[in-house]
């Protein structure tokens, strides 16, 4: 994995800007500390930070391709291709030539030898930018799921692009500035595809490419959802989602570095891991290395409740026992979970408000520890959304509402605006944003993208669309929060469950199938059954953890309370004076404010830090 960032400005000379290109591509240092370079010419200025996974001595960047001494392309490239073997075979049979062993020698070629259409060929994660010397023109391309970010701001000659948005910032032409509709999208966990909240910063959409020509600048789909009949029995199907994720963990395990797997004792991560397992075992390399996050005191604090049933250490140690993993737990503490130096981080690592307070921070604080480590570590994230998981897939109200399942289902906590996260946020804000109606809109465009088998009957229909919206919406908001807390720390984690091949297959199995045995992840559940122990197997699904440590909201409130008392506090114009004397009143329960409280100080720490200009 990497950090690119460049400009392309066709009215000025950028050999000139040297300062410029620099400047944002510091702001990438954490997502490549091994390595960084610099490619400039007249018109186009590439920049590079590198985490080294395969062949570390090779595959410097910005990479180049010449002939008769004259510049082709360069490329900036983000990234794993899980199939670059097969490609560069394909690529030498076709007279190309190879300096190096990783796989972006194998991108460039593949795009002088294919053009544009080398995204269709590569099956991976990966975020890339290409100048094309020999036409002027820049070409950015995202993967199909959206894991690797990849964002631009046109300017009036070109454009400015960057994984992250504090690399668009460090251009002196691209300001921080949100409005109403960014607040909106900040707030409204709606995860509109190529908005973000920063006006004028967008995102290359998951499965697009924009090209950068003199005339302005284009966007075009090369990948997307599409409508399959499926035809295979109910034992077919589980077989081939065996085999496909066999596969996928096998090549998703290549790495010159250390590699391991996050294991919370769930059902995805332990089908992963105990795959991870085998292979390596295999191939002799084992066993396989595996961490997992708790929370001092968390086992006699934790309590159950209608999402969360039960704690994850003890399942993931039975996970690892099964399967004779090294496993490692990194246990993590109410103050370094409430330490404002933590939050900062956090921050900075988003680049904006993240509101789901220490779920974000704990896992910043994971990667950290899983870092010293290793270098790469397999996920299971995106299961839940693929396979049908969470509680909204099988809620009766959240599938009939007008709205998003999630905003439905997840009570007050997508932005509904008048839920716990947004009790402190100024009334007079909230009726101007519209939060429920903005997200309702949104819901809208997305239904009218849903690709449709014509025939089928309308509780098939209803759970495709389903299927659609998490894939496309919901799962975003995880890749986005995995990939930056996971780059702050120079960590490069896969996702298994985004391989394009299984998205496409499970998205047109049926419904009936993913819930053949009248529960959630049926078919993911029945493929791997051999390989787990029964009580994970078994185990009902719950969601990332929280710290149920009562000095948690406790210590939050005490930040609040400086919050309140400092007259500078950029996020004091945002809350409702009542309602934050409410929260720091004495009989007041800290824990009903948690989540307003956390949103707060973010909403503080981002205003102070980034120096955003609201014009709401």
């Amino acid at each position: 994995m990497c950090g690119i960032t460049g400009w392309v400005a066709y009215d000025r000379d950028l050999t000139l800007e040297r300062d410029v290109l620099d400047a944002m591509t510091a702001t990438q240092l954490c997502r490549g500390p091994d390595d960084g370079g610099a490619h400039l010419e007249r018109h186009a200025a590439l920049g590079h930070r590198r985490l080294a996974v395969l062949d570390p001595e090779g595959g410097a960047q910005p990479m180049t391709a010449e002939h008769d001494g004259r510049l082709l392309v360069a490329l900036s490239y983000n990234g794993e291709v899980y199939n670059h073997h097969e490609l560069r075979a394909e690529l030498v049979a076709a007279g190309h030539r190879f300096r190096t062993r990783g796989d972006t020698e194998v991108v460039l070629r593949g795009y002088l030898e294919w053009g544009e259409r080398v995204a269709e060929r590569l099956n991976g994660m990966f975020a890339f930018a290409v100048w094309d010397a020999r036409t002027e023109e820049l070409l950015l391309v995202r993967d199909r799921m959206g894991v690797k970010p990849l964002h631009y701001h046109p300017t009036p000659d070109g454009a400015v692009f960057g994984s992250e948005p504090k690399s668009l910032l460090a251009h002196p032409a691209v300001r921080p500035v949100v409005d109403l509709d960014g607040l909106r999208e900040l707030l409204s966990m709606a995860r509109t595809p190529g908005l973000t909240p920063y006006r004028g910063i967008a995102e290359v959409q998951p499965g697009h490419l924009v090209r950068v020509r003199r005339g302005g600048v284009s966007v075009h789909r090369y990948w997307a959802l599409e409508a399959r009949r499926h035809t295979q029995d109910l034992a077919t199907t589980i077989g081939t989602v065996r085999a496909l994720l066999e596969d996928i963990v096998h090549r998703q395990l290549e790495a010159d570095v250390p590699l391991c797997s996050l294991l919370s004792g769930g059902l995805d991560s332990s089908a992963v891991t105990a795959l991870a397992a085998r292979c390596l075992d295999a191939a002799g390399a084992g066993p396989v290395r595996s961490f997992a996050v708790d929370f001092t005191g968390q086992s006699e604090h934790f309590h159950p409740d209608a999402v969360r049933t039960t704690p994850d250490r003890p399942y993931a140690e039975l996970l690892a026992r099964h399967v004779g993993a090294d496993h490692s737990v990194i246990e993590l503490d109410s103050a370094a979970l409430t330490d404002p130096a933590q939050r900062l981080a956090t921050l900075r690592a988003r680049d904006l408000p993240g509101g789901v307070g220490d779920m974000d921070t704990s896992l910043l604080l994971l990667f950290r520890g899983v870092r010293e480590h290793s270098t790469v570590a397999l996920s299971g994230e995106s299961a839940d959304e693929l396979f049908g998981g969470y509680r909204w897939f099988h809620d009766p109200k959240a599938l009939d509402a007008d709205d998003f399942p999630w905003a439905t289902a997840i009570s007050g906590f997508g932005g509904a605006g008048t839920g716990p996260r947004e009790q402190l946020l100024d009334r007079e804000l909230l009726a101007k944003l519209d939060l429920p109606g903005y997200r309702r809109a949104r819901y809208r465009e997305a239904l009218a993208e849903v690709p449709q088998l014509p025939d089928s009957d309308p509780f098939e229909r209803r759970m495709r669309e389903v299927s659609y919206l998490n894939l496309t919406r919901f799962v975003r908001i995880l890749l986005d929060r995995k990939d930056r807390m996971s780059m702050a720390n120079g960590l490069e984690v896969r996702v298994p469950f985004c391989d394009h091949r299984l998205v496409q297959y499970v998205f047109n199995t049926p419904w009936t199938m993913k819930s053949f045995d009248g529960r959630e992840k049926s078919l993911l559940r029945a493929a791997f059954r051999d390989v787990l122990p029964a009580e994970i197997a078994d185990r009902t699904k719950s969601p990332y953890p929280i710290v149920q440590d009562p000095r948690y909201p406790e210590l939050l409130r005490r930040e609040l309370a400086a919050l309140a008392a400092d007259p500078g506090s950029p996020a004091l114009a945002l809350l409702d004076r009542r309602e934050l004397a409410d929260a720091l009143a004495p009989d007041t329960d800290p824990q009903t404010v948690r989540l307003a409280a956390d949103l707060a100080l973010d909403l503080d720490a981002w205003l102070t830090e980034y120096q955003v200009s609201l014009e709401l």
